[in-house]
């Protein structure tokens, strides 16, 4: 295995569920060395989310791969301490806690920057570490129905829609892993070489995507309402049944393709009509264009259409489920499910690494830890203590 791209970069890890923990673990799939610190007795708490089998997190795995776990008791005097030694070696350090928490510890970021000038802090809250909403408890879900995402899904009759995963946490930890290489290229390229701390709302993360309903209501007054699909936007689109009952999902957001789709329906006609010649002309006969659309396609099976539109260079695609991604030949050549060993349940498969570098690609270097799997291996290696020392954290409940 070459040299990876974040290979010497170390990172304290001392997050839990989702966010932040999905950055970090970005970094380790690039060889960044990723010390994940767990409370004692409990750990993360995403290791007691399902789903479950045989008693075993089947989420932990994807979610903790190339990281080391150290446990840790940051409320503890003592505990901090070993945490601010730690510190001294780092690169960043990337948590969670509800605004104004490690500072009640003793470990906020003015003081760790003392300790370690060239730290690196990324911290991840609800709404942010300012403002009047700074100490409000904040989850993925609520900080997506703030972001004004929620608001805009389902349909007009019916209640708002929440993403039926945890969408905004995973986005912000790919800001998470942007924040931390940008800082740290900052810090390294600069001459001061001082390092910063980044704070980023759930919430923002989010929003920062939602430039047209800015531009719309800033512009237009517009405020726009719950619609399915790329409603406002682009026509045709949407989803649409094939002859043999499968969905697909069809678009077409420039004129050029609209007139590859037409070509495709043998409907040319619709080039120089006037309802249908340009995107805004359709967007204003949305209705009676996706019906026609809609027509044609009932008459394909969905291995006809798919070969009709690639054909035509239409963007299309079947709606796949699980099941049908496991099967799928592009994910297999593409190895974005990949298979790892597990310590209890043999062979598991999680999702592979993104992006794919040309030079030096990413690696699971290691398996989602165990709880306090490598906690001796970092006190001795990082901080010189000995077994004796160890043992007495142990048992005065520090690690």
């Amino acid at each position: 295995m070459g040299r990876l791209p974040l290979e010497g970069v170390k990172v304290l890890d001392v997050s839990t569920m989702i966010a932040a923990p999905f950055g970090a673990v970005l970094l380790g799939d690039f060889g960044a060395d990723v010390i994940k610190v767990e409370l004692p007795g409990k750990g993360d708490t995403l290791r007691h989310v399902g789903p479950f089998k045989d008693g075993e997190p089947l989420r932990w795995p994807g979610l903790a791969r190339n990281k080391r776990s150290l446990t840790l008791d940051l409320r503890k005097e003592e505990g901090m301490n070993i945490f601010k030694e730690l510190v001294r070696h780092v690169d960043i350090v990337i948590e969670n806690f509800r605004p104004g928490t490690l500072e009640k510890w003793g470990g906020g970021y003015e003081e760790l920057k003392r300790i370690n000038p060239k730290l690196v802090m990324i911290r991840v809250s609800g709404y942010g570490q300012t403002g009047p909403f700074r100490e409000k408890a904040g989850f993925g879900t609520p900080a997506t129905a703030f972001s004004g995402f929620t608001y805009l899904q389902g349909y007009p009759d019916r209640p708002p829609v929440s993403p039926s995963f945890s969408l905004t946490d995973y986005i912000t930890g790919i800001y998470v892993a942007f924040a931390a290489v940008t800082a740290i290229y900052h810090r390294d390229v600069h001459p001061n070489g001082e390092g910063q701390m980044v704070d980023i709302g759930l919430y923002e993360s989010v929003f920062r995507m939602m430039e047209f309903l800015v531009a719309e209501y800033d512009q237009l007054g517009k405020v726009r309402e719950r619609s399915p699909g790329l409603s406002g936007h682009s026509s045709p689109a949407g989803t649409f049944m094939t002859k043999d009952g499968h969905w697909v999902v069809l678009v077409t957001s420039t004129d050029s393709t609209f007139e590859r789709l037409a070509k495709a329906m043998g409907r040319e006609d619709m080039l120089t009509d006037e309802k249908f010649c340009t995107n805004e002309r359709r967007l204003a006969h949305h209705e009676e264009t996706n019906g026609i659309v809609a027509d044609w396609i009932r008459t394909k099976t969905r291995d006809e259409l798919l070969r009709i539109l690639d054909e035509h260079g239409v963007p299309v695609s079947p709606i796949l489920s699980i099941k049908d991604i496991f099967e799928h030949p592009h994910y297999q050549a593409r190895e974005n499910i990949i298979e790892v060993a597990h310590p209890r349940l043999g062979k598991i498969k999680m999702p592979g690494i993104v992006p794919k570098f040309e030079k030096t690609p990413g690696a699971i270097r290691r398996t989602a830890p165990d709880l306090g799997e490598h906690t001796e291996e970092i006190l001795q290696t990082m901080l010189g203590m000995s077994k004796e020392d160890i043992e007495r954290l142990r048992e005065n409940g520090i690690i």
